[in-house]
């Protein structure tokens, strides 16, 4: 399950529904900032002046650059298992199970492309900060969900049985979630377009018929 501990303080700093939007504006520049300069190359000063305002003024809503980063993770991990969790429960059969996290993911991707590159590019630095280990156990049971539809679909018949579920998965995430380098939220081909790609590819091979 998403860790339980408790929200960051930055959460706790701004409720006016003015203040909550500036919030979601900076937290929107400072994703786009660590996802391509890198997090820790990333000053506060930077995100103050891509956002006009002057570094110290981020305090008003952020305790550090660190709850920043903090919240934009907690946001993209929980809604992560929630969602993913929610198509497991409603959907009925591996295989649509399958085809829902794989375009829910690729929705994701269109809807939050810095904070999943985010994630991307850093986790090898989320593993070492401290405070940040609910990134890699929200990770392991999102892992978790995608295993049990893979393998349910092996033990039905619907996925064959002489492809293991973990390579299946990997192949599978590392694809998807690779794609947010490529992808471009105002190109010519929206996110279901590419879904509907990925998903022929996947059940149906490239060789023609």
């Amino acid at each position: 399950m998403v860790s339980t501990e408790s929200v960051p303080r930055s959460k706790r700093r701004a409720t006016s529904p003015k203040s909550v939007n500036r919030r979601a504006q900076l937290l929107t520049i400072a994703a786009e900032l660590f996802s391509t300069r890198g997090y820790v190359q990333t000053t506060t000063r930077d995100i103050g002046d891509a956002a006009g305002i002057l570094s110290g003024s981020l305090y008003h809503h952020f305790g550090s650059k660190e709850a920043m980063l903090d919240e934009i993770l907690r946001d993209l991990m929980g809604g992560l298992h929630s969602a993913f969790a929610e198509i497991v429960e409603r959907t009925t059969g591996p295989r649509a199970t399958l085809e829902g996290l794989i375009r829910c993911a690729f929705a994701v991707i269109h809807d939050s492309p810095h904070a999943v590159a985010l994630y991307q590019n850093e986790s090898a630095l989320l593993a070492h900060l401290p405070g940040f280990s609910y990134v890699a156990e929200t990770s392991n049971d999102i892992a978790v969900i995608w295993l049990d539809v893979l393998a349910a679909g092996r033990q039905e018949g619907v996925f064959r049985d002489d492809l293991e579920p973990g390579v299946t998965y990997r192949l599978i995430r590392d694809s998807v979630w690779g794609s947010v380098r490529w992808y471009k939220p105002d190109g010519r081909l929206g996110h279901e377009v590419v879904a509907e790609h990925y998903l022929a590819m996947l059940f149906g091979g490239l060789l023609a018929a």
